[in-house]
């Protein structure tokens, strides 16, 4: 027996006889023969709602595919199309087909058979007790009555036509038809990863994390846009200064004023003070999805407001810097190099022209300070974003669901990078005057992450880690950002175009070695033969054949370009990395259209599925990490077994 006996009697209040803990054996030992969940990877959603919960719904094509195979020719392709957008938006599409169905009825018999049989399929992997447990209480009973009766049985083929019929006629068949596509939808992922950056870009970052609050399972590695939010969320004025200028330059105020309640006029206010005549053309926003979508004059607004915040954004970067000399980012206090007169500034002990020099704001004495009419305005957006409970509310959300890394059935996945030295070995960073490297650097890192919200931790530490967030969204060797500089002032007003190149890291130059690969799966302790490392944040250019798989299959990069600022740079709108029992697949997405389109012309993502790497068996719960937590449970249980049987612990009840 190695079960400690102090645990053994804690577990004997669990289960008090031989029986109750034999029982518990037979049906984990039979939960460890199941097919293994399907596991979806999703990275760099950008605010993209509409597609992420789109895809969401249609489990990246896989509802698609079980309906194709389920009924193959017995039905018209025109059919399956009309099934598979019942199943991901039911309440929309039942409106339609009412209005329009002359034989409700027939169709009510009719689809409610096929959305059984859909919900077989997917549930068929898991335990009658797990399905049980994502039914709706109302049509729980009923649900699982109709999953486990076949209609090929002719004595239970009349019980099962009664159920239905009854639904019908009690009036209930809008009710379960949702009921059971929610279940179809909730069963067809067992587990979902989100590899960074759901923030910036896209107009939906609030309602995606909505969506992620109410959803079964999911985990979350933190990117360099949610990082950035993290910090705006924490008081980093820097960190908040970036948020609203890269909601400006992609025309994107509706996560900041429809989502977070974060006041906007007070930066109108000042920027048409301030910058009235100044055409500001360098700040155009970035029309995506709609270039009718603002007129002129809120258009030349937008560009205002976008300098004026770039140029505290440049000051509150600055200050921070020189408040952390041993960062050694001093020398991007760009906005203190400038020569007014002759219209240049110094980057890297060169002299560029300027395209404009237009700054009011800016002293040449103390470029870094704010005027009065800044430090009021910065007072007043660091309070907007400081009182919003449901950015507070969100920033929990994902500080509860994440972490820097995670690894899972082998797998590692982070947002970006590894810091890494020249010839691939693991770069020491330092953090307080600590040096840190590999699996420690990011726990490290996401333990001060976690103090900057904490009421006990030392003023010191605190102020620290809320500064850290600027140097996690642009530091050199910050394992969210990994390139020499991030170029934004350089392209917002220099002429050189040379200045604009942001020197990648040595892990992005490294990793299609499928030696740096191993070794950093080493040092992260990921053990087996078929162990990967899964990440994000620089997109893939499909159109120019670059591919994914890296490193002879150890690494694979998901970023495909969810947000529409990337389609025409990777050719593609993002990948969805699907892990069942019988391997890797990956899904390619075309853009989306809208929810809309979906519902009324039956439109889905166009995805082409990739076969990354297939398993000679099909993998059981047995092969996961799941599988290892409930061997030992069961050996645990075998020796609570032994004591009772030996009398070592007296059953509680006989």
């Amino acid at each position: 027996m190695n079960t400690d006996l102090r645990y053994l009697h804690l577990l004997s209040n669990t289960y008090p006889t031989v029986a109750d803990a034999a029982s518990e054996i037979i049906n984990l030992e039979a939960i460890l023969n199941l097919p293994k969940g399907t596991e979806h990877f999703l990275a760099d959603i950008h605010g993209e709602h509409e597609a992420f919960i789109h895809i969401l719904k249609n489990a990246s094509g896989n509802i698609k595919r079980k309906v194709s195979e389920i009924f193959g020719n017995t039905i018209r392709e025109s059919e399956k199309k009309e099934l598979c957008t019942l199943i991901y938006y039911p309440e929309q599409k039942l409106e339609l087909i009412k209005a329009g169905e002359e034989d409700l009825d027939d169709w009510y018999r009719i689809t409610i058979h096929q959305l059984v049989r859909v919900c077989r399929d997917v549930s068929s992997k898991y335990t009658r007790s797990k399905v049980r447990k994502n039914l709706p209480e109302e049509f729980s009973y009923i649900i699982e009555e109709l999953l486990h009766e076949s209609t090929e049985d002719q004595d239970k083929a009349a019980y099962v036509a009664v159920i239905v019929n009854t639904i019908i006629s009690t009036g209930r068949a809008d009710d379960f038809i949702v009921a059971i596509c929610n279940v179809i939808q909730r069963l067809a992922i067992d587990q979902l990863h989100i590899l960074g950056d759901i923030f910036d870009r896209g107009p939906g970052a609030h309602i995606i994390l909505d969506t992620l609050r109410q959803y079964h399972s999911w985990d979350i590695q933190w990117g360099n846009h949610d990082i950035l939010w993290m910090g705006a969320a924490a008081g980093n004025d820097a960190c908040i200064c970036n948020v609203l200028r890269l909601s400006l330059r992609y025309a994107n105020m509706a996560t900041l004023e429809e989502g977070y309640g974060i006041n906007l006029v007070p930066l109108a206010t000042f920027a048409l003070e301030t910058y009235g005549d100044d055409p500001c053309e360098e700040f155009e926003p970035k029309l995506l999805k709609d270039e009718g979508k603002f007129d002129d004059k809120t258009r030349h607004l937008i560009a205002k407001m976008h300098k004026a915040i770039s140029i505290l954004q440049f000051k509150a970067e600055a200050q921070i810097f020189h408040r952390r000399p041993e960062w050694q980012m001093e020398d991007r206090s760009l906005i203190e190099n400038i020569d007014f007169e002759a219209q240049t500034c110094i980057v890297d002990g060169v002299k560029y022209s300027m395209k404009s020099c237009q700054f009011p704001t800016i002293s040449a004495d103390n470029p870094s300070q704010f005027t009065p009419e800044e430090a009021d305005l910065m007072r007043k957006l660091h309070h907007s974003f400081r009182v919003s409970e449901k950015l507070r509310k969100h920033i929990r959300t994902i500080l509860s669901h994440g972490c820097m890394y995670t690894i899972c059935n082998q797998n590692l996945l982070f947002h970006a990078s590894i810091p890494l030295n020249e010839d691939g070995t693991l770069k020491e960073v330092a953090i307080m005057g600590q040096q840190y490297s590999g699996r420690e650097l990011l726990e490290v890192i996401g333990q001060t992450i976690r103090s900057a919200f904490q009421n006990d931790t030392p003023a010191d530490q605190k102020a620290y880690a809320k500064d850290y967030f600027l140097y996690l969204w642009c530091g050199k060797d910050s394992p969210l950002f990994d390139k020499s500089k991030m170029a934004t002032f350089e392209r917002y007003f220099l002429t050189d175009k040379e200045t604009y190149h942001e020197e990648k890291g040595n892990y992005f130059k490294l990793r299609d070695s499928a030696e740096v690969c191993d070794r950093i799966l080493d040092a992260f302790e990921v053990k087996g033969p078929n162990r990967h490392i899964i990440n994000g944040h620089v997109p893939i250019h499909v159109s120019k054949g670059e591919n994914p798989i890296k490193a002879g299959g150890r690494l694979m990069v998901i970023d495909g370009g969810f947000s529409e600022a990337y389609h025409k740079e990777t050719g593609i709108a993002g990948y969805t990395l699907v892990y069942h029992s019988r391997g890797f697949q990956l899904v390619q997405h075309e853009p989306f259209t809208s929810a809309r389109d979906a519902i009324m012309r039956g439109t889905d993502i166009k995805s082409t599925t990739q076969i990354v790497e297939m398993s000679a068996h099909r993998m059981l719960v047995a092969d996961t990490d799941k599988g290892g937590e409930l061997r030992t449970q069961i050996c645990e249980l075998k020796d609570l077994l032994y004591a009772y049987r030996h009398g070592i612990i007296k059953e509680k009840r006989i």
